[in-house]
C-alpha cells in the first residue's frame, strides 16, 4: 500500500519551495502539486503515479479571472473548468475556450478539474495506464506496444518511434488557438511560456511532456485582447455524446474581411501528440475567399504531415472534415 505525506502550504513560495525538493516534474515525481485531482488521483489509483507528497494549492489565491490591462484575460490556475466555461467575459470574447470546455468530460469533473490540471492532463493511452504493459511515457525505454497493437484512438501528429499517445485536452486546443501564456513560479524565479513552447514533442523522451521543471507552479495563463470581429468556434467529433475523449477536434479563431479571411488562428485536438496548433492551415486560408474549397485545402495543409498507424488512419479523413465544418460554422457564424 503505498503512502504519501498532504501539505497545505500557505503561500506560493512555499509550495514552490516544497516541490523544488522533487528529482523532476515529469513522470515519477515524487513531489506533485493537486486542487482538483480529477486526473492525479485516477492516475494514484492505477499506480501510475506514486507521489511521496501531495501538496494541496486550493488555499492558495489562484481562482481569479480578472482583466488584464491591455485587455485580455488573466486565468487562475485553480479557476474550475465550469466557472471559467460560464464566466461572462470567456462567453462574450472568447467563445471558442467555453466551448472547448463545455465539450469535455461531465458536469460534475468539469465542477472539480482546474485550469493548470487540465494543461497537465495526462493521456488516456491504455498503455500508459496499465502497469503490467510497457509503456516509455512511464518507463523510459520498456516500449511502444500501441504502435502495433490497439491505437485506434491516438495520435497521427507529432508522433515518434517511441510515442503515440495523443493530448487528451480540449480546453488546451482552444487556448493554442487564443494564443495563451502560461505563467509559472518556481524556485529560479516567474517567467511566462507562450503556448506553443510549453509542451513537447516525445521524441525519443516520451516521459518528458512540458518544459516545467521541480518546484515550477502553474499560478496563471493569460490570453490576449480579443481581436476585434473574430468568429470562434469549437468543434468536436466523438463517440459518444458526452463525457468522451475527442477523436479530432478543432479550435477555430477567423476574422473575415471583404469576403476573405484577413487573420486566421487554428488548432487541432484528438490528433496530435500534443495540443497541436496548425500553422500550415492558418497559411494556406490567410488572404483567401472564406469559401468551402479554401477551408477544405487548409484542411488538407494541417493533415499533411500525419503518420498513420494500423487502426486510426481514418482519423486523418475525419480531422480534415472536422476543421472543414469547423470553418464554415465560424464563417457563417
Amino acid at each position: 500500500m503505498h503512502t504519501f505525506e498532504f501539505i497545505r502550504p500557505a503561500d506560493a513560495a512555499a509550495a514552490v519551495a516544497a516541490a523544488a525538493q522533487a528529482k523532476t516534474a515529469q513522470q515519477g515525481a515524487d513531489v506533485r502539486f493537486v486542487a482538483g485531482g480529477t486526473t492525479l488521483v485516477d492516475l494514484m489509483k492505477l499506480n501510475v503515479e506514486t507521489p511521496a507528497r501531495l501538496i494541496d494549492i486550493n488555499r492558495l489565491p489562484l481562482d481569479k479571472v480578472e482583466a488584464t490591462p491591455d485587455g485580455g484575460l488573466k486565468i487562475g490556475a485553480t479557476i474550475r473548468n465550469s466557472d471559467l466555461a460560464h464566466h461572462p467575459t470567456v462567453q462574450r470574447n472568447y467563445p471558442v475556450l467555453s466551448q472547448a470546455l463545455l465539450a469535455g468530460a461531465s458536469a460534475q469533473l468539469r465542477n472539480m478539474a482546474t485550469t493548470a490540471g487540465n494543461l497537465l492532463q495526462r493521456t488516456r493511452c491504455m498503455y500508459f495506464r496499465d502497469t503490467a504493459m510497457p509503456c516509455n511515457k512511464r518507463e523510459p525505454g520498456s516500449g511502444c506496444p500501441a504502435i502495433t497493437g490497439s491505437n485506434r484512438t491516438l495520435a497521427v501528429l507529432g508522433t515518434s518511434e517511441h510515442c503515440i499517445a495523443t493530448n487528451p485536452s480540449d480546453m488546451c486546443v482552444a487556448m493554442a488557438a487564443l494564443e495563451a501564456t502560461i505563467h509559472v513560479q518556481g524556485a529560479k524565479g516567474s517567467r511566462a511560456i507562450p503556448f506553443g513552447d510549453f509542451y513537447l514533442l516525445p521524441g525519443s523522451t516520451p516521459n518528458r511532456e512540458t518544459v516545467l521543471e521541480p518546484g515550477d507552479l502553474v499560478t496563471h495563463v493569460a490570453l490576449p485582447p480579443p481581436r476585434s470581429g473574430s468568429k470562434q468556434v469549437y468543434l468536436k467529433l466523438r463517440d459518444r455524446a458526452s463525457y468522451e475523449f475527442a477523436l479530432a477536434s478543432a479550435a477555430v479563431v477567423i476574422t473575415i474581411a471583404g469576403g476573405n479571411v484577413s487573420h486566421a488562428r487554428i488548432a487541432l485536438g484528438g490528433v496530435g501528440t500534443k495540443p497541436w496548433r496548425s500553422h500550415e492551415a492558418e497559411a494556406a486560408l490567410v488572404g483567401k475567399p472564406a469559401d468551402a474549397a479554401n477551408f477544405r485545402k487548409a484542411a488538407e495543409a494541417a493533415m499533411r504531415d500525419a503518420k498513420p498507424q494500423s487502426e486510426n488512419r481514418f482519423k486523418i479523413e475525419l480531422a480534415k472534415r472536422c476543421l472543414t465544418h469547423a470553418l464554415k460554422m465560424a464563417s457563417t457564424a
